[in-house]
């Protein structure tokens, strides 16, 4: 007995569309998933802040590879890795307070040729700036001049 041939299916309909509003999440969801699951927004802060979550001193003589499972994984020389390996908990307990949470549980090291970063030059010193002239007296008064004359110094 021959086999009759299947009928051919259907091809897919799209799904109705619906022209009603809808959250901004919900149309952010599809396209930044699949960027979230190749890397988890706490890897993409280090990789991307490293200089200003590591600080000047750890960030030129090392530099992020990869982040999983709590494993942050740094590229550096020999014997800057032996030093980061003795400043290792220091280096974490930074890194998980700018996070805002326990995110970094280890760091391993891997040794590369340098990549010398040169260090962010230093700023340039601006015209003193006057603080206002309705400060309260005393130390107070001081530490608000301060905090303005830095405050407006800013770049």
């Amino acid at each position: 007995m021959a086999r009759s041939p299947k009928p051919p299916l259907p091809p897919p309909q799209p799904p109705p569309r619906a022209y009603g509003a809808r959250g901004i999440a919900a149309l952010l969801a599809p396209i930044v998933r699949p960027a979230f699951q190749r890397r988890a927004p706490a890897a993409a802060a280090i990789l991307a802040d490293w200089d200003s979550l590591a600080g000047p001193d750890f960030a030129t003589r090392a530099s992020p590879q990869k982040f999983a499972g709590g494993t942050l994984t740094l590229a550096c020389t020999g014997p800057a890795a032996m030093e980061l390996q003795h400043l290792a908990p220091q280096l974490i307990s930074r890194l998980n307070l700018a996070l805002g949470q326990h995110m970094v549980e280890r760091l391993r090291f891997v040794q590369q040729t340098p990549v010398f970063r040169a260090a962010p030059p230093p700023r340039e010193p601006t015209a003193a700036v006057t603080p206002p002239e309705n400060l309260p007296p005393g130390a107070v008064g001081e530490a608000l001049a301060k905090l303005y004359q830095s405050l407006k110094s800013r770049p």
